[in-house]
């Protein structure tokens, strides 16, 4: 298995809280993993470790690994741009900049020092299509992103976090402010990036879950219960806790 990202006994603590409990996975490469499981109990938190979001939070600590490229994202050097721009994310609610269509998508590559216009025209087409966004903006980009639908300030987001090249597209829960039309264009878009890039997605919604991932991992008041195939946890479930929070028992 060709592995994207590999965590290693991953704990995580805010003050003396333990909010995430020694979890050790491989996230393989071009799949979509999806994280699954009740509110509070850390998912979010751990999907900020995989590009070092949290390190934005005050009495954030954390011990363990996050492999990427062979090298612990949390030693000393990583570049954080840099691996923020390699691990992109994406939020729960659409938070595009206070800027014209266009300029959302060229704000990162200007940051990169891009100058060239052509290059920058390019990468801005290239990118709302790759968000299934080009036809529906492509007449009045230099129109507010702001005027966008929801669902449609979503997919820049992704488009502006595609502009950089990222290797790896991190969702924390991106469709949970959407209604049903915009979140199946989420969910399509989601399946189509995995031919490009590794995607983790973080949702409450067990039947996107099962819709558009490979893997799912099961966490529970920190701990990693289950880790498999998505096929597997919601057919054939190993642990007991996965079976009884799939079949709605308990969450």
């Amino acid at each position: 298995m060709d592995v994207a990202l590999r965590v290693e006994g991953l704990n995580v603590f805010y003050d003396d809280k333990r909010v995430l409990k020694d979890i050790t996975m491989e996230i393989p490469r071009n799949t979509v993993t999806a994280v699954i499981g009740p509110s509070g109990c850390g998912k979010s938190t751990f999907i900020r470790c995989l590009n070092r979001m949290n390190d934005l939070i005050p009495r954030f600590r954390l011990t363990g690994r996050v492999i990427y490229k062979d090298r612990d994202i949390y030693s000393n050097g990583v570049d954080i741009i840099t691996l923020r721009r390699q691990i992109g994310m994406v939020f729960q609610k659409p938070n595009p900049f206070p800027k014209s269509i266009y300029e959302n998508i060229a704000y990162g590559l200007r940051i990169q020092g891009v100058k060239d216009k052509r290059r920058i025209d390019q990468v801005v087409e290239e990118s709302l299509r790759k968000a299934a966004l080009w036809d529906e903006v492509k007449d009045h980009l230099n129109s507010s992103a702001l005027s966008l639908s929801g669902g449609q300030q979503q997919r820049l987001c992704i488009a502006r976090a595609l502009a950089v090249e990222p290797e790896i597209i991190l969702f924390d829960e991106p469709c949970s402010a959407l209604d049903p039309i915009a979140t199946a264009k989420i969910e399509d878009l989601i399946m189509d990036l995995k031919n490009t890039y590794t995607v983790v997605i973080v949702t409450h919604n067990m039947q996107q879950a099962a819709r558009v991932s490979e893997y799912t991992a099961f966490l529970y008041l920190g701990e990693l219960i289950e880790y498999d195939k998505t096929e597997k946890i919601f057919t054939n479930p190993s642990q007991r806790l996965t079976e009884e929070y799939i079949t709605g028992r308990f969450g």
